[in-house]
């Protein structure tokens, strides 16, 4: 189990990935405030539909993922920072 500790510590891809974000997003927040598992919609970090479609090509340029925007599962790949780096991580290493 998790400490609360270890929900606000990012791991190094987490931290990658969160650079990414702000980045493609052109977000005016630094990568390490984003905390891995606050919600990236809504109240959390607060990206909407189109960020979500600017980040999947973002991803998909940088690793090589596809994120659908059909796909069934976006509402947990892309809940928290977490969330989105453990899928990310696991499409690539196929």
């Amino acid at each position: 189990m998790e400490s609360p500790a270890d929900l606000r510590t990012a791991t190094g891809f987490e931290m990658e990935l969160a650079g990414l974000i702000v980045e493609a997003l052109q977000l005016e927040v630094a990568p390490a405030a984003i905390l891995p598992t606050a919600p990236l919609f809504g109240d959390g970090l607060g990206l909407d539909s189109i960020d979500a479609l600017e980040l999947a090509l973002a991803i998909s340029r940088r690793y090589g993922v596809a994120l659908k925007s059909d796909d069934e599962r976006n509402g947990r790949i892309f809940a928290s920072l977490r969330a989105l780096a453990a899928h990310v991580d696991g499409e690539r290493r196929r």
